[in-house]
């Protein structure tokens, strides 16, 4: 593969991971695709296409792709990259230094169905194989299916890419995706300083106060069997079952199996630790509130707010005229980081790192005028 690769200018890449069945998971497979050696065909878009699984569960060393991702010379195709990006780094340490992305590119577009299915099916007339997005990556040996779905899901990137291209620099887009692909490459996995914590529960509010200690000590359990037996916190107990073992504090095995959710092996095979959770949670002294986290809009003054409001209005139309969201156009902390800086030239205005040469170009005397 690494023979191949090494005289590409261009490949596809995408990434399996067993997030559905694990408490830490783990990139398990890589696909890469590649233009075949001595292709020669009349339409570029119809050169033949090479491609391959990698088992990073089973290869130990990986500096060979490496070298190649870092590569500035190498361009790597991805549909929705950021998570793929994220992962390769924070499990193999991969840095993409030239990025293609098929999902923003579409979306630059203003495409509605920008998923990769979607996409696949209309381009090419391909019907992926949705069930396999919920199948266990992380055992082995892969099934025949499982290797058709991944290699489908970077064979096809390559004249996608092709056609998009064509599009961009028809509707004269081109520069705008090119400064928001290389915005991807300074992405970078993060370890939260902060952790999970029983606020993370979307519904933790269904809890009195009084009653939030034990539900911590409940959440606490979870997260330690969890990680004891190496699954996913919702595979042990799902967030409903610990909200309802909180309200209703059973007191023996019996009164466990009236749980809804909760069903006979589960109480058969963590009955005692729970109710024993449920005993020390009575007694922990109940947890802090988390911090006040406020949208950052409101942390503006009001005449800053004002200007903020105006130019989201100002997004807003600009996206609708353009046919895009209005994310294409600025997130909301680059508008906090224009309201802040409150630039007066353009120079100024691209000093903002998100903001390049075209978008300063194309919206900055829209903005200056605002400002002013």
């Amino acid at each position: 593969m690494m023979a191949h690769l090494r005289h590409q200018s261009i490949l596809a890449l995408d990434t399996e991971s067993d997030s559905l069945y694990r408490y830490t998971p783990r990139v398990c497979l890589i696909q890469i695709s590649a233009y075949a050696d001595g292709a020669n065909h009349p339409s570029v878009e119809d050169r033949p296409v090479v491609d391959y699984l990698v088992d990073p569960l089973k290869l130990q060393n990986l500096d060979a792709l490496r070298e190649l991702l870092a590569n500035p010379s190498v361009e790597v195709v991805l549909h929705a990259a950021e998570n793929d990006i994220i992962l390769l780094h924070r499990d193999f340490d991969f840095r993409v230094a030239k990025i293609f992305d098929t999902q923003l590119a579409a979306r630059i577009l203003g495409r509605n169905g920008v998923g990769l299915a979607a996409m696949l099916e209309e381009e090419f007339g391909v019907i992926s194989d949705k069930s396999m997005q919920r199948t266990d990556w992380g055992r082995r040996p892969l099934t025949p299916q499982q290797m058709t779905y991944a290699q489908i899901d970077t064979h096809y990137l390559l004249p996608l890419r092709l056609r998009q291209i064509q599009l961009l620099q028809a509707e004269k887009r081109w520069r705008e995706a090119q400064e928001a692909f290389e915005l991807l490459t300074a992405l970078r996995y993060e370890e939260n300083a902060t952790g999970r914590t029983v606020w993370s529960m979307k519904n933790n509010r269904e809890v009195e106060r009084e009653q939030t200690g034990l539900l911590e000590e409940l959440w606490l359990w979870r997260e330690q069997t969890a990680q004891r037996l190496e699954r996913p916190p919702f595979k042990v107990l799902n967030d409903s079952v610990l909200i309802e073992l909180t309200n209703r504090a059973p007191h023996t095995l019996g009164e466990l199996q009236r749980i809804a959710g909760l069903s006979s092996h589960q109480v058969e095979r963590f009955g005692r630790d729970l109710l024993q959770a449920i005993e020390r949670g009575k007694r922990r002294p109940l947890p802090n509130l988390p911090p006040p986290n406020p949208r950052p809009e409101y942390l503006l003054t009001k005449s800053d707010q004002r200007i903020f409001q105006t130019l989201r209005q100002w997004r807003s139309q600009t996206a609708e005229e353009r046919g895009v969201d209005p994310d294409i156009i600025f997130s909301n902390d680059i508008l906090l980081q224009i309201v802040e800086k409150k630039p007066h030239t353009l120079a100024t205005l691209q000093e903002i790192p998100a903001i390049g040469p075209w978008k300063a170009e194309t919206y900055g005397p829209a903005i200056l005028r605002l400002l002013k």
